[in-house]
């Protein structure tokens, strides 16, 4: 297992609550317990976690999230950008998913396609799509949630489930190397790893601010993503660590 890996599993369970420990950690990836803990100097030089005596806890503000119209006003032009490149990823006749969010909420705006099915969780978005004849609209129903405007739960779970898509553009509160995409509301996770569980191909849209943070629930690592798209403020070199991943990052028209 590469070290890349093994931080990311390690992340995961501490975002998951649980407490590790160097020695069973050590057990656990078959690894020396030296090796551990470069591995746990390495995630708290990056801010994601706290190390204590023999092990790590989180060291993330977890459950801060602002509203909707409070994040609606941040970083506004970079999410038009974003929502810019994103419509243009979607093709005639593609079926696509379009996750709730304030960044997902540009795509809507841009999209020249034609023929294409919609699915979305967004009650602001299908909103604005229903008044498109190009785009049939599919919404996940569930239930509302009042800070992202975001139908989430089993039910719009077991929407997502009857369908395999082409795209999936989702949105992220947080994206690291060592602990993938994440969200505030495990409710919300959930939803979002059932968007990404029916697509063929995953698309994180998300502003540079949004990097090398990490909020309280795990949506997917790094692996599961194909493209991230983001704007221009984020730097080559923080780009170039996604892309040795596999990971596609555009961030101009």
């Amino acid at each position: 297992m590469f070290a890349e890996e093994r931080k990311i599993k390690i992340a995961k369970m501490i975002s998951d609550g649980k407490s590790v420990r160097v020695s069973e950690l050590a057990k656990l990836f078959k690894v020396s317990e030296s090796t551990i803990r470069r591995d746990l100097m390495s995630m708290e030089n990056h801010g994601n976690i706290l190390r204590t005596h023999g092990g790590a806890v989180s060291n993330v503000n977890t459950q801060f999230e602002p509203s909707f119209f409070e994040k609606q006003e941040k970083h506004a032009d970079k999410k038009d950008t974003i929502g810019k490149i994103a419509a243009g990823m979607i093709n005639d006749g593609d079926t696509v998913i379009i996750d709730s969010g304030t960044t997902t909420q540009y795509i809507g705006k841009y999209i020249k396609a034609k023929n294409i099915t919609i699915i979305t969780n967004s009650v602001p978005l299908s909103y604005e799509l229903s008044n498109s004849e190009d785009i049939e609209v599919i919404t996940t129903g569930g239930m509302i949630r009042s800070n992202t405007k975001a139908m989430i739960g089993p039910t719009a779970e077991m929407t997502l489930k009857q369908f395999r898509v082409d795209k999936a553009f989702i949105g992220a509160n947080g994206i690291s190397i060592e602990c993938g995409a994440t969200t505030p509301n495990i409710i919300e996770a959930n939803t979002k790893k059932a968007m990404i569980e029916t697509s063929k191909k995953v698309y994180i849209v998300a502003d540079s601010s949004k990097f090398n943070e990490v909020t309280f629930a795990f949506i997917c690592s790094v692996k599961d993503i194909d493209c991230i798209i983001t704007d221009s403020e984020l730097s080559e070199e923080e780009a170039d660590k996604y892309r040795q991943l596999g990971v596609d990052i555009i961030t101009r028209l």
